[in-house]
């Protein structure tokens, strides 16, 4: 088997002339460092490197996912060094696009393998493998990620996906800009804005947009299809976007995915947050994870259904079990905010995170990473504040680690958690509390084991 490491471009490079241009330069770069290196070879359509796997990036970028290689054992050679060199290079030109992963490091590319492997295929051939749209359009991830997923229709819920082979955790199944977004508006106002944008689209985007599932049928049919399909452009934002896949996506309340709107790139990622098995269907979360009577209470006013995942359908003293866990999350993120606030309770507010991982393992399983996430975060503010630069740092990267997962290395809150990880007094609130805790990044413990470390980690 062995280990794989290397980077993924994300998103994938387009056909456009900015990256066509900047796939050249990069590509003409790479000839030019290995022009006298025998390993180095360049063929018709692609450079190979002639050592262990024999990696190799196409002469077209668009084509272009991954460029990895297995570094353990004996065959291996020094491919670590040319992987370490070209990933350097990447970065220097496509920047935060360049995604490093490591299988050793339990960091997993954002591409599953047989995405990638169609991706390899078509280096041979002009316009082999890669799907390329019918409107002429540059081919974006939804394309690629047509093997990841069918869709399929399921008695009751209409048009769903479903994976056609195992998603790895972190996958990176759905990457997509909005048809039309829409912010909040009397409902008339919201039926007449919506038929302006329809008419500004192209036949193909009014199909889409109008295929779409309507749970509030009546006189505004337009407001309708938006308030069933609609997600909002970030957490607690007021806008909303409809899109013509992930619009498709069912909910559960507890998911095996998770939806992230990206405001740099200004699209809709989707990401597994847990290993997805082949015939399953792909979920996100509509709700905020309240109990079972609220978030019935809020989907059927928000998005007209009354969910019947299997969350809500667990007999009675199952979800009683449920609801209590959730009313103690709740009150433990409160307690959390005002702890994290307040001079002097480090430990209790560490503590109160502590207990916050541990209650959102036991009730969302795989799917508290998204939770997990924020709380970590929660920790790394109480640390800075009180000067604790080895906690902060290791806090940053748990968050970051979170993130990864759930949004990709693209998201800016993923991005912004690393910043932090590498350098954790640099946040605005560092010192703002006390510095009787005041450590450095040296003094993180490296002789714990996983439990004494956790201890050490929290306070305890």
């Amino acid at each position: 088997m062995g280990v794989d490491k290397g980077f993924d471009m994300v998103p994938p490079l387009s056909k456009g002339a900015t990256d066509r241009e900047n796939w050249r330069r990069f590509i003409d770069l790479i000839k030019e460092q290995y022009k006298h290196d025998k390993i180095v070879k360049v063929k018709e359509n692609y450079i190979i490197f002639e050592v262990g796997e024999r990696p190799r990036l196409p002469f077209e970028g668009h084509k272009f996912l991954r460029f990895s290689a297995n570094v353990s054992g004996s065959q291996c050679g020094n491919v670590e060094k040319y992987l370490a060199d070209i990933t350097i290079l990447a970065e220097v030109r496509f920047g935060h696009r360049v995604w490093r992963w490591s299988e050793s490091a339990e960091i997993r590319g954002h591409y599953g393998w047989d995405v990638v492997w169609i991706s390899f295929k078509s280096y041979e051939e002009p316009n082999a493998g890669i799907i390329e749209p019918k409107d002429g359009s540059d081919p974006t991830l939804a394309d690629l990620a047509s093997s990841l997923f069918e869709i399929r229709k399921i008695p009751g819920k209409g048009r769903s996906l479903i994976a056609h082979s195992v998603i790895p955790r972190g996958t990176r199944i759905l990457c997509e800009k909005p048809l039309l977004r829409a912010g909040p508006m009397p409902l008339d106002d919201l039926e007449a804005f919506l038929g302006s944008m329809l008419k500004a689209m192209t036949k193909a985007n009014q199909r889409q947009f109008l295929s779409l599932h309507n749970n509030f049928p009546g006189k505004r049919p337009f407001g309708g299809i938006f308030r069933t399909n609609a997600l909002p452009c970030g957490s607690g934002s007021a806008l909303g976007c409809v899109y013509p896949i992930a619009s498709l996506i069912n909910s559960s309340c507890i998911p095996n995915a998770h939806n992230n709107w990206n405001g740099e790139m200004e699209h809709e990622t989707i990401h597994a947050i847990r290993d997805i098995e082949a015939g399953e269907e792909i979920t996100i979360s509509y709700n905020d994870g309240s109990t079972f009577s609220a978030r019935q209470t809020s989907l059927k006013a928000s998005f007209g259904f009354q969910c019947k995942c299997r969350t809500c359908l667990f007999p009675p003293s199952l979800l009683e079990a449920s609801d209590r866990r959730r009313q103690t999350i709740e009150r433990l993120d409160g307690n959390i905010m005002v702890l994290a606030s307040t001079r002097g309770k480090r430990t209790e507010c560490l503590k109160a995170c502590k207990d916050m991982v541990q209650l959102l393992e036991e009730e969302f399983s795989d799917a508290a990473v998204v939770l997990n996430a924020r709380v970590y975060y929660d920790a790394f503010q109480v640390s800075v504040a009180n000067c604790d630069e080895a906690r902060a740092s290791i806090f940053a990267q748990k968050a970051y680690e979170a993130r990864v997962i759930c949004e990709g290395e693209d998201s800016p809150e993923t991005q912004k958690m690393k910043r932090y990880s590498m350098r954790p007094a640099s946040h605005m609130a560092f010192g703002l509390h006390s510095k009787k805790s005041k450590s450095t990044k040296a003094m993180i413990p490296k002789d714990l084991n996983e439990g004494e470390f956790e201890k050490w980690m929290y306070a305890q």
